[in-house]
């Protein structure tokens, strides 16, 4: 499995390196929606580094779910039913999947933490903790977004309702990131907020390997 996993996830990134759509499309988009706030609620230093860190999670959230829900290598019924023939386990299959949107998400978040860092001079104790946070947070909502596909998976309308599914789904995600965020810049613990998520990623986890294969044969 750990092999089927590898290559998936690599032929994933590969299709993104040659469609480029997070890096020409997404990021540009995400990086507009960043430099529209400050030139609609003024250049008020103070209030720009309050409200910077709860923007930055407000875009990751939403351009986030574009990203996961791009067009996988594996999302085609075609393609489907080669890996199946191959052996490939649908668990494989989910794994690979969200594993490829962690690393693009988290290309996203760093990215996006730069122009919020220069636009909102945000101010944020213990830098180190990004380091953790933001990867529990990519993993999270990839693995959201790609349980929100397979179940939407050949339905009509599928474009309008995965992001239905993922909204509410990332609401523990996006609340312990937030708040996780704001004890930093308040100078608070935060390893509570930090456990929710890396709770949250497990039971996304748990949920995503056990309804792997009764989504494909549903």
């Amino acid at each position: 499995m750990i092999r089927h996993i590898g290559t998936l996830v690599r032929s994933e990134l590969r299709n993104e390196r040659r469609g480029g759509e997070v890096a020409t499309v997404i990021i540009p988009f995400g990086a507009v929606a960043l430099l529209v706030i400050p030139m609609a609620v003024g250049i008020e230093t103070t209030l720009l580094a309050r409200i910077g860190p709860g923007l930055y999670w407000a875009v990751v959230l939403l351009f986030g779910m574009v990203v996961t829900q791009r067009q996988s290598a594996a999302a085609d019924r075609p393609q489907r039913d080669l890996l199946t023939l191959l052996g490939v386990d649908p668990a494989a299959r989910f794994a690979a999947t969200a594993l490829a949107s962690t690393v693009l998400l988290a290309v996203f978040e760093v990215v996006m933490g730069v122009i919020t860092i220069f636009l909102y001079d945000p101010t944020v104790a213990g830098w180190g903790w990004l380091a953790v946070i933001l990867p529990l947070v990519a993993a999270g909502l990839a693995m959201v977004g790609t349980i929100a596909v397979a179940v939407t998976s050949g339905l009509a309308g599928r474009a309008a309702l995965a992001p239905l599914l993922v909204a509410p789904m990332a609401i523990p995600i996006l609340l312990g990131a937030a708040q996780a965020t704001e004890g930093l810049r308040a100078g608070a613990g935060i390893l509570r907020w930090v456990l929710v998520l890396a709770v949250v990623d497990v039971l996304l986890v748990l949920a995503g390997v056990l309804t792997a294969r009764p989504l494909e044969e549903s």
